[in-house]
């Protein structure tokens, strides 16, 4: 009796300390994407779908940037990164808020993009998520952008996190193609040595309301994230240091949205302007009634 007990001790113990070692895989893996990248994006249309014969596809698309992930947040369940874009001469750059991602462990609310700028609120069985990183991606202005859960992988030397999720157009494209209006995006992170990748698998897809999906067309992306010294990218850190305080009451005020657990719908413009036109300029000591005043003439 007293070896079956011991043998269960180990057996529990080794478990234990198996999740462990394997949930801090996860959180050195995405923390690894925090710091000062060269970053290009490159995406080219693959397959076209289209019954117009007259169909033109995108043009292939290439660009590079340097770019701050900054870590914000450094919970164990968590782990919040702000990127931050360094455009023009590095002598004299000008500093661009970039978009947000947000990883939480073993998450069960999601909001889930529909199309027409609406998101649905969806919560999942808990048994469903177990183990997963939900990555939450937001916009500029820290408004919804797109979501999806999925568990890292950590196998042969290799570390990566795969999901299939839609979202809206990218900012690439929105200005230029109207033919479409949802992004199936078939996300993949992985870790290297140089840094990491986004590659994508992307549909772009015609969604209307009680309708069939219909797949427009099909792209490949890759972006790569080359990591190089941080004092490059001192510029965006004290940019973040001067504004992180007005940010916070920001995404406070979308935490009390998501909180509510509706679904969500925004406005694209009010009175001509984004929202990222309203928030971009506002003063750092802006109040918090300012802020929520600003982001909820956009909610309907």
């Amino acid at each position: 009796m007293k070896s079956f007990v011991l043998k269960f001790l180990v057996f529990f113990v080794s478990m234990s300390l198996s999740s462990q070692t394997k949930k801090q895989k996860d959180i050195n893996a995405i923390k690894s994407m925090c710091g000062c990248f060269e970053v290009n994006f490159k995406f080219a249309e693959t397959f076209s779908y289209s019954k117009d014969s007259t169909y033109i596809p995108s043009k292939n698309y290439s660009t590079g940037a340097l770019e701050w992930a900054q870590l914000v947040n450094n919970d164990k369940n968590n782990i919040i990164i702000q990127h931050i874009l360094i455009a023009g001469d590095e002598e004299n750059p000008y500093i661009i808020k970039h978009w947000r991602q947000d990883w939480i462990y073993e998450n069960s609310d999601f909001y889930f993009y529909d199309h027409d700028n609406k998101w649905n609120y969806v919560n999942k069985d808990h048994s469903d998520v177990k183990g997963q990183w939900s990555q939450k991606v937001y916009q500029v202005d820290d408004s919804p952008r797109y979501e999806g859960t999925a568990s890292w992988v950590h196998v042969d030397g290799r570390s990566f996190w795969s999901n299939s999720t839609d979202a809206p157009l990218p900012r690439r494209e929105i200005s230029k193609r109207q033919d479409y209006n949802v992004t199936l995006r078939r996300n993949h992170h992985e870790i290297f040595d140089w840094g990491w990748q986004h590659g994508q698998d992307n549909d772009k897809i015609i969604r209307k309301s009680d309708e069939k999906d219909f797949v427009l067309a099909q792209e490949k992306g890759i972006n790569n994230y080359r990591r190089v010294d941080n004092g490059r990218c001192i510029a965006a850190q004290d940019f973040w240091k001067k504004n992180k305080d007005k940010w916070d009451l920001v995404r406070s005020k979308w935490n009390i949205i998501f909180n509510k657990k509706d679904d969500i719908r925004l406005r694209k413009k009010v009175d001509g302007k984004s929202l990222f036109q309203y928030l971009f300029p506002l003063e750092v000591n802006s109040s918090k009634k300012q802020i929520s005043d600003i982001i909820d003439r956009y909610i309907f």
